[in-house]
């Protein structure tokens, strides 16, 4: 997992500036276990004593997602810190729908096959999201 120093060198890298507010975001988000929303982080950084505005965090959200220290995970409604850095391929999840528990895991080569299909459907893919819901290991074993 990159860390939050690691994130605001890709910032810089890409020419973006690091500021106080997206040093905050980065902060929450490497510590949440979950997917959070804007008002999720909002509340958590009200908590320290932070203030910050819910379209503020989203601006700064969309940024981080771009540059993939971010992703929104659709089925939760929030966002999570990327755990994979530059892997190639696209950046997908694995959610347990008994725990929550998030895994993330990155294939190149399902990347290029979904690609190429909507490409024979005459689309240009842009970016590709994808989530699995089932059980973890854990939660399944506890089934039987």
């Amino acid at each position: 997992m990159i860390t939050v120093n690691e994130s605001l060198q890709i910032l810089r890298f890409h020419r973006y500036k690091v500021t106080q507010p997206r040093k905050l975001v980065l902060q929450v988000l490497e510590r949440s276990t979950e997917p959070l929303s804007p008002y999720d982080i909002q509340k958590l950084l009200q908590k320290k004593g932070k203030s910050l505005n819910p379209v503020t965090i989203y601006r700064i959200l969309n940024l981080f997602c771009s540059l993939d220290l971010a992703h929104r995970v659709l089925s939760q409604g929030g966002f999570v810190k990327c755990t994979l850095g530059e892997k190639e391929g696209c950046h997908r999840f694995v959610i347990c729908r008994r725990c929550g528990s998030l895994q993330e895991f990155v294939n190149e080569a399902l990347c290029q096959q979904e690609s190429e299909i909507v490409q024979n459907m005459g689309f240009h893919t842009e970016h590709h999201l994808s989530e699995v819901s089932g059980l973890c290991s854990k939660c399944h074993d506890g089934e039987r």
